[in-house]
Formats: structure tokens, C-alpha cells, sequence
């Protein structure tokens, strides 16, 4: 049976003002606090977690807070997050909440066969909110400003840009075992983009590449994103992909424990930071599902050092 990734599993974006951030996050979009951490590598930064009610794989979007400068938009990135709302009817009552809200936004568009709406949060953050029809499971947060029909139910297609998708498509499609289902005319109008899919397919299960050979080459920095990860349903199968790369002599990080799921990083061949992880152990692997989020959660590793953790972040409220 052949190697699958089964979706995306998170995104890990970047921000410079973590209490902003959870404003936004949490009362405009509604999404729940999951987990409030750090960087394991660069415990200075908070790493905060928004998912659906559930912390369900698949429906995390996360951020680093660094004092960073904006970012520089242009190609080499990942460029556009989708996340998938039920119906044509969620995406016209978003439509009216970010014009109430004046939140950037454009107007409910057909774009690559999916009905969507484009915004950006306050950094320059761009989203793609598409109806997935309302097609498989979804685990509203209670406690939401949001009404459960209308909540976020996950991530939708990642868009990256490359300038030559040549190398990239050979990797999607040799070795991460993804497959091409679909073309279509970029939406600013320049070039086209190139949709693979994962596993069974569908919106919370494709990679859109946007061949953009005349941008400047991106620079990371605020309201930029900072990698992508995709599922793989348990270690055994992490294991089968870090000796897959291997086999292909693909670079990689080897296998890193994050304690709430266990991962491998490498770069594609334009430079963008990918990340396959595990489904589980979970985000209650230390907290308990109704107060996830709600106190500074650490790795065993760094209980040790919670005091001077606690005291070189800042209040996010």
C-alpha cells in the first residue's frame, strides 16, 4: 500500500503582537485557544494555538510571536491559508461580519472550483475562507462569538509560490506521493495554479502552487507563514516517511518530539519549510479538553525552567 498523507495537518504563521493576535483570533474569528506555550526552540516566544472545539488535527492554526518587522510579500512562500466554513450562507453572514468589523476583505468568488472569500488579519495575514459544503465532521467551540452553523471547521487548501514549479511538482508527486487534480487561472490574473491532493482528497487534503516566476523572492517577518505541516495518522508512519526522505536523499531535521505530536521537517526545493506530523498523542495530553488553553502549558523538558519562562513573556491580555 503506498506512503499517504492524509491532509494538512497545522500551520504555523508568524506574528509581532501576540495580544492582538488572540483578540482577533478568538473574538473575530471565533476560533478556541487550545494551547498557550512556547517556541521549543526559542522559549523567549509565545506559540499559540487557535483549532476547532475539539483541538482536532487538521484544524490548527498557530503563531510565533517574535518582534519582527512585516513581511516582504513575493514568491519562495507559502502564500494564502485556506480554512473551510459549511456553506454559501456562512461565507455571505462572514462577508457581512468582517464589513461590521472592518476587517480587509474581498468579495464571495469562485475561485478553483470552490465558492470563497478572501482576508487579511491586521499584520497582512491573508486567508481564503472556501465552502467545503459542509462535508465531514465538525466540532463547534461553545463558547464562540461565532454561532456554531458558522464557525471555522478547519484548514482548507495551503497556497505556496513558487517562480518553476518543475522541482516542486517532482517532490509533491514522487516522494510526498501527492497527486495533480486540478488547474486553474491564478485570481490576480498572473499564471496559473496547480492543485495537488493528499490521501482521499478534498479541501482539507490539498496543496494549490502558484507559478509566479516575475516576484521578488519573499522575506519573512510579520504576517507571514512560517511553515506547513501535513498528517500522517501515527509514528509508525512518521517513521516510514523520515526512512522514505532518506531513501531519496532529501535533507530533513529527523524527527523531532513536540510532546503534543511528533514531527519531521525539510524544504522543498524553492526553500519552503514543510513539516510532516503525527494526529496524536494530542493537545490534552497535559490539560484536560474543557481548560485547554487557559494556562501557560509546557513540555516535560522545560517544566524545569517555568520560572524564567513565565517571566521573560509578555501578559497577553
Amino acid at each position: 500500500m503506498t506512503l499517504q498523507l492524509t491532509g494538512v495537518h497545522h500551520l504555523t504563521a508568524i506574528t509581532a503582537n501576540a495580544p492582538e493576535n488572540l483578540r482577533f483570533y478568538t473574538q473575530t474569528l471565533g476560533l478556541r485557544l487550545v494551547k498557550k506555550t512556547v517556541n521549543q526552540d526559542d522559549t523567549s516566544a509565545y506559540h499559540l494555538f487557535y483549532a476547532d472545539g475539539e483541538a482536532t488535527p487538521g484544524t490548527d492554526l498557530t503563531f510565533f510571536d517574535w518582534p519582527v518587522g512585516p513581511e516582504r510579500r513575493g514568491t519562495h512562500s507559502i502564500s494564502r491559508t485556506g480554512l473551510r466554513v459549511g456553506s454559501k450562507s456562512s461565507l455571505d453572514w462572514w462577508k457581512a461580519r468582517f464589513t461590521e468589523l472592518g476587517v480587509k476583505s474581498g468579495d464571495v468568488a469562485e475561485v478553483g472550483g470552490y465558492e470563497s472569500l478572501d482576508f487579511e488579519d491586521a499584520e497582512g495575514q491573508r486567508f481564503r475562507l472556501i465552502n467545503d459544503g459542509g462535508a465531514g465532521p465538525s466540532h463547534p467551540w461553545d463558547r464562540s462569538p461565532v454561532p456554531a452553523e458558522h464557525q471555522i471547521r478547519g484548514l482548507g487548501p495551503i497556497t505556496i509560490s513558487v517562480p518553476d514549479i518543475t522541482n516542486t511538482e517532482a517532490i509533491l508527486l514522487h516522494v510526498m506521493n501527492m497527486c495533480q487534480v486540478n488547474t486553474y487561472p491564478s485570481p490576480d490574473g498572473a499564471g496559473h495554479v496547480h492543485v495537488f491532493a493528499m490521501g482521499e482528497g478534498g479541501p482539507a487534503a490539498e496543496l494549490h502552487v502558484a507559478v509566479q516566476p516575475d516576484l521578488a523572492v519573499a522575506r519573512q517577518g510579520a504576517g507571514a507563514v512560517h511553515h506547513v505541516a501535513f498528517r500522517a495518522p501515527d509514528v509508525q508512519q512518521l517513521h516510514e516517511w523520515t526512512e522514505r526522505l532518506k531513501g531519496f536523499r532529501m535533507p530533513s531535521s529527523g524527527e523531532v518530539e513536540r510532546y503534543y505530536f511528533r514531527s519531521l521537517y525539510f524544504r522543498e526545493p524553492n526553500g519552503i519549510l514543510f513539516e510532516i506530523a503525527t494526529d496524536g498523542p494530542g493537545f490534552t495530553v497535559d490539560e484536560p479538553l474543557e481548560t485547554l488553553g487557559e494556562g501557560l502549558s509546557l513540555p516535560p523538558f522545560l517544566e524545569g525552567k517555568r520560572a524564567s519562562i513565565e517571566a521573560g513573556l509578555k501578559p497577553l491580555v
